[in-house]
């Protein structure tokens, strides 16, 4: 029986980094449905899907949010 890894939630500094975006095309991004959407947490924080980030990386040119997995 293979165990399968739980998603994580990343932090918008871990985002930043793996994605080599800035803050304000991070954010046009996910207005425009071409990033995933954040999750709230939190009153005060939210984070994104590890998977999602990772499925975004595979082809950030033709993401888009619509075609994402809905958890």
């Amino acid at each position: 029986m293979a165990s399968q890894n739980p998603d994580r939630f990343l932090r918008l500094a871990a985002v930043l980094d793996r994605t080599g975006l800035s803050r304000a095309t991070l954010y046009r991004k996910i207005h425009a449905g071409t990033f995933p959407q954040q999750v709230k947490l939190a009153e005060r924080c939210c984070g994104w899907r590890e998977s999602a980030v990772e499925q975004w990386l595979l082809n950030p040119m033709h993401y888009s949010a619509s075609d994402a997995p809905i958890h």
